[in-house]
């Protein structure tokens, strides 16, 4: 009975002790939110997120000892979402400008974005990056050619696309002139939208970072070291080129 009983201590032990390394084997995660509609920097290969910017989130959560949860969502619901922690942090072409920096946090910049005009091909009603006043121009929803446009167009309509898949459409249907846009997701649309057409010229430039919640530090500072060992390594330029094949 003794024998018994001792038997099935070890056994009870034993299995405790399997369930609380299971426990704590398992990583911690850290999620990051994005909108999986701007290639090359996010977008869906299948039912998968992928991009320049999601290898950057894949070295944060790498270089954390975490596991990296992928949350795709409006390009406005993620800047939200990181300002009242539903996320960690938020990869996803965000441009840094006074009214952002007011309620949230930015890492260093980790490229330089270029902001050009897209047009019909076969019946462009803009000429040239100058002739944008009294038209119909499209940008995304809360994107830094949002804040653009509006400041320095006397634009007849603005309209805001939570996707520039939306946008596309409307341009080749002629409901809107143009799209003002970053040049690499131009490009990708161009190229899948054999109707449009990317002007000559430069609106103006900008720099992406990472937005982290107000006051978070601590994170912020480890983001901002695995996003100078990237750019020290020269992996940036490999993500880019990797997602603009």
């Amino acid at each position: 009975m003794r024998k018994r009983f001792f038997g099935l201590l070890s056994i009870t032990i034993l299995l405790s002790t399997l369930l609380l390394v299971g426990c704590g084997s398992k990583k911690e995660t850290i999620i990051v939110g994005t909108e999986a509609g701007f290639a090359p920097y996010e977008y869906m290969k299948g039912n998968e997120v992928v991009g320049v910017d999601m290898d950057i989130a894949k070295a944060i959560a790498d270089h954390l000892g975490k596991e990296l949860e992928i949350r795709n969502m409006d390009f406005d619901g993620a800047l939200l979402a990181v300002q009242n922690g539903t996320v960690d942090f938020v990869a996803a072409g965000v441009s840094v400008d006074e009214e952002r920096a007011l309620v949230m946090d930015f890492s260093i910049d980790y490229v330089d974005s270029t902001e050009v005009v897209v047009v019909n091909k076969d019946n462009p009603t803009v000429a040239s990056i100058d002739d944008l006043d009294g038209k119909i121009i499209g940008v995304q929803q809360g994107n830094i050619a949002d804040f653009w446009v509006e400041e320095n167009v006397e634009a007849k309509e603005i309209k805001r696309y939570t996707k520039f898949a939306q946008a596309a459409e409307d341009l080749k249907n002629g409901k809107i002139d143009c799209i003002v846009m970053d040049q690499f997701p131009a490009e990708d649309m161009v190229a899948t939208n054999p109707e449009l057409t990317i002007l000559d010229g430069v609106l103006f430039e900008d720099k992406y970072a990472i937005a982290v919640k107000k006051g978070n530090k601590e994170l912020l500072d480890e983001i901002n070291k695995v996003i100078e060992k990237l750019k020290d390594e020269g992996k940036i330029d490999e993500f880019m080129a990797n997602h603009t094949k």
